[in-house]
């Protein structure tokens, strides 16, 4: 009888994995490059960057700037980002494009007389948008990088822009559907704006935005940070209540900084530091799981799920504390990413109960005090390898779109802490770290990241999602390394997610098996289904040298290569 029942458990099992496994697609395979994206579009454009004799870093420029005009609600020009970048021969490095606060910017700037956050005042309209960085970013990406002419990369998406191209099932949806906020934030129109009901393969033409991309083919980042391009955006701060100067365009500058580095189970990580948070708790996340059986365990098994969520709570308890933009405080980043203290950490956690998170605090150190994101993972034909994830925030941003320039502005602003103790969007917490003030990056979830394995190029992936980012990246290594996922597998896997406040586990509708369930809200875990979390893009460097993609079907996301 035992027997019969291991046999009929092993094959619910079975059956359970199958339903997250895209047949269809779980075996794309390229020998000479490999573009993953959120939109077919995008994916073909980096492609054909790589077949130019395009480098990782050309066709990653190429896409950025094509995901502006396909991609409106996240892959705009009026935001910023990370990108997390390893040469062929093993050279490492990062760059911070990650909006600033602007220098009018001040600490309590989203409270009203009491003291209280006014919620919409950093999430709708001009006064939400914080100093654009993709621009700058892309440039400067370019100049280190880049192999092919400046206006070679950015003729696709002038192009894109300016004929239009067909919007998809999806955009066709979410522009029907916000048209009235759309029209309340933008009374002179936008291109978006239509009496027209929009259906999919309509074309969306941007007549606006592709004279502003011209401008920056012509002129790089002067073409956006000043002349035209900088009065339409300096004229629509003042048309609402923004603080964006000339000055502050003038004087933003994107940041090479050093990469997160550390190890797991003999696989070198590489992702983003500081002012991102992802790197960080995507190391500590690992390095608090590295001692426990999971392969033995199993996916979302019931010890599985138990060992990373109370991981999770940890983590994001010290991110709340500790991480912010390290040009204006200094964080803790050695001690975070330190394994010995990671798994102690753990040392307490047990697998019969949950661990309220009033009882898990953030650690203490001597001397320290959208979900609408966009990722692309990219690798060119010499192994050169881009992981770069790029947002305005929530989707559509601030739905601000600068009159005359054709683009949207972000609402970054809500990532800082407006009133420490106070949830954002994303219900994170933050506290003085990451409080406001002028100049200054706000602090991100976003976790593009790379794997090494024996010095070979192993992973590219990242995704959106807020704060379920840094977990869904994390699950996603899980799936590859732990349970012998393809990339497609690893990325089309149903997600789960704890951000230690609020208490609960958060999950897709398939992710973790109704019995496991019960068994934890039996033990203390509070666990509240809800809508797909991230969308994950996740290129896999196989034995034989061939790249495996992965393109998360939660959305219009494609792999493409040749």
């Amino acid at each position: 009888m035992k027997t019969n029942w291991i046999i009929l458990f092993v094959s619910f099992i079975s059956l359970s994995c199958a339903t997250y496994r895209n047949n269809k697609s779980s075996n794309q395979e390229y020998k000479h490059g490999a573009v993953v994206t959120a939109h077919p579009i995008a994916s073909q454009v980096g492609v054909d960057i790589l077949k130019k004799g395009g480098n990782a870093i050309d066709a990653a420029i190429a896409v950025k700037f094509a995901l502006a005009v396909v991609y409106p609600n996240a892959g705009n020009l009026g935001g910023g980002g990370f990108m997390v970048y390893r040469s062929q021969s093993g050279e490492l490095s990062s760059l911070d494009f990650r909006e600033k606060a602007p220098a009018a910017a001040t600490r309590d700037m989203y409270l009203d007389t009491d003291g209280n956050p006014i919620i919409e005042l950093s999430l709708r309209g001009q006064l939400a948008s914080g100093v654009p960085g993709t621009a700058a970013g892309m440039d400067a990406a370019f100049k280190k990088y880049g192999s092919l002419p400046w206006t070679d990369l950015l003729q696709p998406a002038i192009d894109l822009a300016a004929k239009g191209f067909p919007i998809t099932a999806q955009q066709a949806k979410e522009f029907n559907e916000l048209q009235e906020d759309f029209k309340k934030l933008n009374p002179n129109g936008a291109a978006i704006i239509r009496e027209n009901i929009w259906r999919k393969g309509d074309l969306f033409k941007q007549e606006e935005l592709a004279q502003t991309l011209k401008r920056i083919a012509e002129k790089g980042r002067d073409g956006f940070y000043k002349g035209e391009t900088a009065d339409l955006i300096v004229a629509e701060m003042q048309r609402g209540n923004g603080l964006i100067t000339h000055q502050d365009l003038e004087n933003y500058q994107a940041v090479w900084r050093n990469p997160i580095v550390g190890y797991y189970k003999g696989h070198k990580v590489i992702s983003m530091p500081p002012p991102s948070s992802g790197g960080v708790a995507l190391l500590a996340l690992l390095q608090s799981v590295e001692k426990y059986p999971l392969r033995e365990w199993g996916f979302q098994s019931d010890s599985t799920v138990r060992v990373m969520v109370e991981a999770e709570r940890r983590v994001y308890a010290d991110r709340a504390t500790h991480l912010g933009d390290p040009d204006f405080y200094r964080v803790p980043v050695a001690q975070l990413t330190d394994s010995l203290f990671n798994q102690k950490r753990m040392s307490k956690v047990s697998l019969k109960k949950a661990t309220p998170s009033d009882e898990v605090k953030a650690s203490k150190f001597l001397g320290y005090e959208s979900e609408e994101t966009t990722h692309f993972s990219i690798v060119d034909k010499n192994g050169n390898a881009v992981s770069l994830t790029t947002t305005i925030n929530d989707s559509y941003g601030s739905y601000v779109w600068v009159d005359g320039a054709g683009f949207l502005l972000n609402n970054e602003m809500d990532d800082f802490s407006v009133k420490p103790g106070t949830p954002n969007l994303y219900g994170l917490l933050g506290g003085k770290a990451n409080a406001i003030e002028p100049g200054k990056r706000m602090l991100s979830a976003m976790t593009p990241t790379i794997i090494e394995k024996d010095g070979k190029l192993k992973m590219v992936v990242g995704t959106p999602g807020g704060s379920t980012i840094i977990t869904s990246v994390f699950q996603t290594i899980l799936n590859i390394l732990e349970f012998d996922m393809t990339a497609q597998e690893s990325v089309s896997a149903p997600r789960f997610h704890h951000q230690w406040k609020p208490d609960r586990i958060d999950v897709e509708a398939k992710a973790i098996d109704p019995h496991i369930r019960k068994s934890l809200e039996k033990d203390g875990y509070s666990i509240r289904q809800r809508g797909n979390m991230g969308r994950v893009e996740n290129i896999v460097v196989l034995p034989n040298g061939k790249l495996q993609a992965g393109a998360d079907h939660r959305g219009d996301d494609t792999a493409k290569g040749y």
